[in-house]
């Protein structure tokens, strides 16, 4: 790629986030038993008021968390250390989709493990639709079947220094015209213990633009509309995400150019305005990966990307090595970070993620032997 032309990025929920100190979020404590380069701390809310929050008029209503911002990064060549390994490569089988049902989306069957994840901004109030936010994420194979992998930014707001609130998980997601129970077909999964890299807590890095939820025991929701004109839930403990729609495979310290399956909701605008997605519906892209330019604005010197015109809303969706359409699984590999203009043209061309290595590894152990209820 040429390095003199102008390229505009952006994180793919647009959301643009400053250093922070955990520990700062009401209601959030760290945990003493993660590793020095791991950053846990417990969610704010318990799973039912979690759930109980997110009506289907406020997912309908959410957003992606955009801001106003002047995103671009100007040149620059991908760091020599880009994408390399920094030990030996490793990688965890994904578990089966127990009853998950093939959607197809023309010759790709889409995972039952992705879905879209709600939140609300911290500090703010719960109740104004300003705060009503999303990105994607995907469940991933932990040792309790509780795991949900997304981005950083999907998780942790460094502009307030604080994790987001009433954070859910809902798998296969699909904001149809028919009855409520096509939204959570398979639940709604709460945020208990969020864990991410300290460097992106610390430091702003999207080197380190990766993060891995522990869900606790999900729900089935179905809401009606009472007299008062307001939604009520009726909610049914479902059991474990994993044991629900399965999990992906973890890989790590892989080699650069592997061919790549991304999943997500993308639903915001392109630079020009233009708006070719909804976020009702899953999409998914597929290239082979290369090395992408540094991009100071953001400390990045190791994403990786490919070519793919997802928008905002797309974040925190899986990159899937080695997907396999009769089982809808693969091994995650990387997360949809930040959204690229390469040509010049106001249009995203591709997507990029932080390079999986040893220390997404130590991230991921951690949150993948914490226990929920």
């Amino acid at each position: 790629m040429n390095s003199r032309a102008r390229r505009l990025t952006i994180p793919l929920t647009g959301a643009l986030l400053v250093t922070g100190v955990i520990g700062a979020t009401s209601g959030a404590q760290a945990s003493a038993s993660s590793p020095g380069d791991v950053v846990s701390s417990s969610a704010s809310e318990t799973p039912v008021e979690a759930t109980s929050f997110w009506s289907p008029e406020r997912m309908r209503r959410a957003t992606d968390a955009s801001r106003d911002l002047d995103l671009s990064v100007k040149g620059g060549t991908a760091s020599k250390a880009a994408g390399r390994p920094d030990g030996k490569a490793g990688s965890v089988p994904p578990i089966g989709q127990e009853g998950g049902k093939t959607t197809k989306s023309r010759s790709v069957n889409l995972p039952n493990t992705v879905g879209r994840v709600f939140f609300t901004l911290p500090g703010a109030n719960p109740a104004d639709p300003k705060s009503w936010k999303y990105c994607s994420g995907s469940s991933i194979q932990g040792k309790y079947r509780n795991l949900v992998a997304t981005s950083a930014h999907c998780v942790y707001d460094v502009k307030t220094n604080e994790f987001y609130d009433n954070w859910v998980f809902i798998p296969s997601y699909w904001d149809g015209d028919q009855a409520w129970n096509g939204k959570n077909p398979y639940g709604i999964y709460a945020a208990k213990w969020f864990n991410a890299h300290d460097d992106f807590v610390v430091k702003e890095d999207y080197d380190f633009d990766y993060a891995f939820v522990n869900v606790s025991s999900g729900y089935k929701v179905n809401w009606e509309k009472g007299s008062d004109g307001k939604w009520k839930p009726a909610i049914k403990n479902v059991g474990r995400l994993g044991d629900n729609v399965g999990g992906q495979g973890f890989a790590w310290n892989q080699k650069v150019k592997n061919d790549i399956f991304s999943f997500g909701y993308p639903a915001g605008l392109h630079p020009d305005g233009d708006k070719p997605f909804s976020g009702r519906t899953m999409k998914w892209c597929y290239g082979t990966a290369a090395a992408m330019p540094a991009a100071p604005q953001y400390n990045i010197q190791e994403h990786l990307g490919f070519k793919c015109a997802f928008t905002a809303g797309a974040s925190g969706g899986p990159w899937l090595l080695k997907y396999k359409n009769s089982t809808r699984t693969g091994y995650i590999n990387g997360v949809n970070s930040v959204a690229w203009d390469t040509d010049k043209n106001d249009r995203y061309d591709r997507i990029s993620s932080p390079y999986f290595d040893t220390d997404t590894y130590k991230v991921y152990k951690a949150a993948a032997n914490r226990w929920t209820k």
